[in-house]
């Protein structure tokens, strides 16, 4: 799993339109600048605001709310009816005369008149909860005692968010279904195949095992034509559907199956503060957020190793509840098109424990630079450099501002405005008083060095200076190539690339005698990526070196290293990541078949590489090395994913076990198999359907 290829540029680029899409950063130009973002990110605080007054038993509020922005759902008598009957309960639950008169009459006017026109069985279900009345809350051994319930308040709210998304289109932005699906994915694997989880602590608590209720579609549309049996078991596969549920979603969403992929996905609930804390980290890490002290919202949370904390409230379950955040097509698409070629800011800041911090600047440019888990730099001229260099794309950077939970959604966003509190904001992690002790603010300056050391590294690294890189990490640290030769392979792979493309041959002849041959010496697996970079002598390129060169891998790479040397390990976000993506591919090559998914969930983008190489053999070398070198693979070279493609068209080919697609999806819905067992099935029957069914059946 830690060898698995990863675009993490295109992961950048999905992490970065979440923050926008979610507000979690300032921005000169945020998704709010479309009218139909903004139209979405409205809707989803209002179903943010609706579910949190249905969860409190506030039913009339979200009543209102619906009457006010989304009437079109109230046609729907069902879900009326449901609402109806909980505001009975509601008043009953209150326990005062005053208030079961009310339930009286509410009963009269609204609730029983609904359950005659509501659906066939809700006159039924309006007489069983009238018994309410004479069965008190308390009485476990009642035949009401679910109605009773408080968590009947969690499944209308549920159930109203399911209809309120799909009505307004205010889905989660793609990053966050990315991560659902990647993720469930990745636990039907371990569970089917038997194999531990290394993820299962941030896993179990990111994605919750509780769903929210499916929306139903209306009578009207159960005369909808019959769907592709392809669709059909392709949802059910992809979401853990039954045949019946992936029927009925696909009816929901009038045979959409992208938007009843999606209706589904964010059925699935996460815990967004973990998310934001995950999200935020990593931004830092990489470099797209200020490190600098920030106006943060309330509740951002704090990541420690395995452990979340919510500053604000610990014990706030409000934000496992909602995800507030805008429709991810405009500002998704707008990233996809430029691919991995668009630039992050590199810089940003994390400490050794793994920690998200607010540091501040040094008061002093002379200041020490010392970090408590390493030795203490020798050569300030490394620090000074970075921060010399660094000054310009700290500008750059976005601020955080983090989700505030306590906005009034309903008068603010409704109107197109979302107030956050821009107030000073404390240090997570910090007290006042802590931020006054002069050795907090010194180790908090040092962690700023240090964090600026490596990310002057990667910037250097993803400009192709690999000369200069090799030269300030030496000055920083003469241990590290000794303990890292393969980077220092790449790097010197890339130096000698640039001499040939300038066609300074001597030179680059030089770099090859002097570092490559005598590490390829000792270790000899280096042997054939050496003379396929040789081979570039032979074929010089005019285009630009940068264009031909996968620095951005290698400026991951190294960046994960070098932080690695001084204590600062990479986000945990990377390590989900990797491991999901390496399931997903397990997983589809277990079912023979292409995720029909994953384009839409731009998981194609993040097993892509980036640019092409300097010729095929060069291509295919630089990425060899980087696989046996690093545990942190970045990307896979063209060649490479080629040869992959090719050996999954090779696994899923259905004329290499003598069945056609017709045949598989017909043993799948007889005899409710997954696709893997269903062509085994088959190969065993000579790929007759009829053969398989009357065998089991026999």
């Amino acid at each position: 799993m830690d060898s698995m290829p990863v675009n993490w540029e295109a992961l950048d680029a999905l992490v970065l339109d979440f923050a926008k899409s979610e507000r979690l950063i300032d921005d000169s130009s945020p998704p709010s600048s479309s009218p139909s973002s903004s139209s979405s990110y409205r809707g989803r605080l209002l179903i943010c605001q609706i579910r949190r007054s249905l969860e409190s038993g506030d039913i009339d509020s979200a009543i209102d709310l619906l009457r006010a922005h989304a009437p079109a759902v109230l046609d729907d008598h069902r879900l009326l009816f449901r609402l109806h009957k909980q505001k009975f309960i509601e008043l009953l639950r209150k326990g005062t005369n005053e208030d079961r008169d009310s339930a009286i009459k509410y009963v009269r006017t609204s609730l029983a008149p609904c359950a005659m026109v509501a659906y066939p069985e809700a006159y039924e279900e309006f007489k069983h909860v009238f018994l309410a009345f004479i069965y008190d809350k308390d009485d476990q051994t009642s035949p009401v005692v679910n109605e009773w319930s408080e968590r009947r308040r969690f499944e209308i709210a549920g159930l109203v968010s399911s209809v309120l998304r799909a009505h307004l289109r205010a889905y989660d932005p793609v990053f966050s279904m990315t991560l659902r699906y990647l993720i469930s994915i990745h636990k039907g694997f371990c569970l089917r195949q038997g194999v531990p989880s290394p993820i299962t602590d941030l896993t179990e608590r990111l994605l919750l095992e509780e769903r929210d209720p499916p929306a139903t579609p209306q009578e009207s549309l159960f005369e909808a034509p019959p769907f592709d049996e392809v669709d059909i078991q392709a949802l059910a596969h992809a979401v853990e559907l039954t045949r019946q549920g992936a029927i009925d979603s696909l009816r929901f969403a009038k045979g959409d199956l992208h938007q009843a992929f999606q209706n589904e996905l964010c059925q699935m609930r996460l815990d967004i503060s973990v998310l934001d804390a995950l999200v935020h980290e990593y931004c830092i890490y990489r470099g797209m957020v200020d490190s600098g002290p920030t106006n943060v919202g309330e509740g951002v949370p704090v990541v420690s190793g395995m452990a979340t904390v919510d500053q604000s409230d610990p014990g706030s379950s409000l934000s496992e509840n909602c995800s507030i955040g805008s429709d991810s097509d405009m500002s998704v698409s707008s990233v996809h098109k430029q691919g991995s070629q668009s630039k992050i800011d590199l810089a940003g800041t994390q400490n050794a424990n793994m920690k998200v911090w607010y540091p501040c600047e040094t008061a002093s440019p002379s200041e020490d630079c010392s970090t408590s888990t390493t030795r203490q730099l020798e050569d300030n001229k490394v620090v000074q450099r970075t921060r010399s260099s660094g000054t310009r794309e700290r500008g750059k950077r976005k601020r955080w501002r983090g989700r505030n939970d306590n906005l009034e959604i309903v008068s603010d966003a409704l109107t197109g405005s979302c107030k956050h509190d821009h107030g000073a904001a404390d240090l997570p992690g910090c007290t006042n008083t802590d931020l006054k002790d002069s050795s907090i603010m010194h180790d908090v300056s040092n962690r700023v060095d240090t964090y600026e050391v490596v990310l002057g590294m990667k910037e250097l690294a993803s400009k192709g200076m690999a000369a200069e890189v090799v030269d300030e990490i030496n000055a920083m640290d003469p241990d590290f190539f000794t303990q890292n030769p393969v980077l220092l392979f790449q790097l010197m792979q890339v130096e000698f690339f640039k001499l040939v493309h300038a066609g300074d041959y001597t030179r680059a002849v030089k770099v090859a005698s002097t570092h490559l041959g005598p590490l390829t010496a000792k270790d000899p697996s280096l042997l054939k990526p050496l003379k396929e970079t040789l081979l570039t002598l032979l074929k010089p390129s005019e285009e630009p070196i940068g264009k031909h060169l996968p620095l951005d891998a290698l400026a991951t790479s190294l960046q994960v290293a070098v932080g690695r040397s001084l204590g600062i390990e990479e986000p945990q976000l990377m390590k989900i990541i990797r491991t999901t993506l390496h399931s997903h591919t397990e997983w589809f090559k277990l079912q023979m078949c292409k995720d029909q998914f994953e384009g839409l969930l731009w998981i194609n983008s993040l097993k892509e590489h980036g640019s092409p190489l300097l010729g095929d053999a060069a291509s295919k070398s630089l990425t060899d090395t980087c696989t046996q070198g690093s545990s942190q693979v970045t990307m896979s070279s063209s060649n490479t994913r080629m040869q992959e493609d090719g050996n999954s068209r090779n696994q899923i080919s259905s004329s290499d076990i003598g069945c056609d697609e017709n045949a598989i999806l017909k043993v799948m819905e007889f005899l409710a198999l997954p696709r893997a067992d269903a062509i085994h099935l088959l190969a065993q029957y000579n790929g007759n359907a009829d053969t398989v069914i009357q065998q089991i059946f026999s």
